[in-house]
């Protein structure tokens, strides 16, 4: 772990000077990186600065402890009492913050949630999902853009884009990526039955443009007018746009914001992150054939967490973690499971 500081605080050191050079302020996309990277590096530094503190401070106290003066001596056992466990604490952290990590981790988030098997159950799920991690980002303080929601019967959702905007978003949402299933009996079933239903969430890492490049003439755009509620100017212009990734097939469509413009633009951030969410998980298939991993790649064929109402249990799955807090994790209470999430990531990590 020395080494790994030595270099953090080194690093640190230089992304501090590369930020000072009026060049980097001349390159957005480099001065947005080297942003993340220096607020990474400074937790490390941050952390490092203040159990240097508190080693001087517990040194001395142990320096006191020797001390004839009984009063002394019981102050300063007092202060090594106090001071031990936050060492430990700090300790903890700080390897935490020293675990390699994915320089996407960093990055903002696009998710996508869609109704799947289940019909009008289904989209009522997919509402919800939508509601709970929406919920999560404001508890955070992160910004959420809706991208399109596209609405279903009983006030459910077929699909719902959207961007959430913050510090460490796609690191913290990673692992969210998968087949959610939720069990309980449906508002339209009328003898009590219990029914599974499904919804497919997709976190991608926001894409910038000198992670994947897009050529125009690999693009067909199509434009058409809105559907469903919408403002001034929606649903009466052909305002809303299909972009169609010809060499992939890829196709993304945004109709939620107010004009043709700012749709192109919504539509673009999507597709670049699907393509550069293809990149990744061609090469992560690659590393999961190589060794078992135990959360696996967020392969969304793969159902990950189960919502069973009847019991109030959530049930995830890949680390075999369940919680029976069921209306606070629907209210946006994610914090147990991504926690326990995350650190069975960095175990694997450590391993690999």
């Amino acid at each position: 772990m020395e080494a790994r500081l030595r270099q953090a605080l080194a690093r640190a050191e230089e992304v501090a000077r590369e930020l000072a050079d009026p060049e980097t302020a001349r390159n957005p996309a480099k001065l947005r990186q080297l942003g993340r990277e220096h607020a990474r590096l400074d937790q490390i530094r941050q952390v490092h600065d203040r159990l240097d503190r508190l080693g001087q401070e517990l040194a001395q106290a142990r320096e006191v402890l020797q001390d004839r003066d009984p009063e002394l001596s019981q102050l300063a056992r007092a202060d090594v009492e106090r001071l031990r466990p936050e060492i430990a604490r700090l300790e903890q952290r700080l390897a935490e913050l020293l675990t390699p990590a994915d320089p996407l981790d960093d990055r903002d988030a696009i998710v996508e949630i869609r109704a799947g098997t289940g019909g009008d159950e289904a989209a009522l799920f997919a509402a919800e999902l939508f509601r709970m991690y929406t919920r999560f980002c404001e508890r955070r303080g992160w910004k959420v853009e809706v991208v399109s929601l596209s609405g279903g019967n009983l006030g459910g959702l077929k699909e719902a884009i959207f961007a959430a905007r913050g510090p460490g978003v796609y690191g913290t949402l990673r692992y969210e990526s998968g087949v959610h299933r939720v069990q309980r009996v449906p508002v339209t079933e009328g003898q009590g039955r219990i029914h599974t239903s499904a919804a497919t969430v997709a976190v991608l890492p926001e894409a910038e443009e000198v992670d994947v490049k897009i050529e125009e003439k690999d693009l067909r755009i199509d434009v058409f007018r809105s559907q469903g509620p919408g403002g001034q100017s929606v649903n009466t212009t052909d305002s809303a746009v299909r972009i169609t990734h010809l060499p992939t097939n890829l196709v993304v469509q945004c109709q939620d914001q107010k004009s043709q413009l700012q749709n192109k633009i919504k539509a673009l951030e999507v597709l670049r992150s699907r393509l550069l969410d293809k990149v990744i998980a061609e090469h992560e298939a690659a590393r999961a054939r190589e060794r078992r991993a135990q959360v696996g790649t967020g392969d969304r064929s793969a159902k990950i967490r189960t919502y069973n109402f009847p019991q109030n249990r959530v049930t995830d799955h890949r680390i075999h973690y369940t919680v029976h807090n069921l209306s606070e994790v629907l209210d946006g209470n994610l914090d147990d499971l991504i926690n326990a999430l995350r650190l069975a990531g960095e175990k694997e990590r450590l391993s690999a």
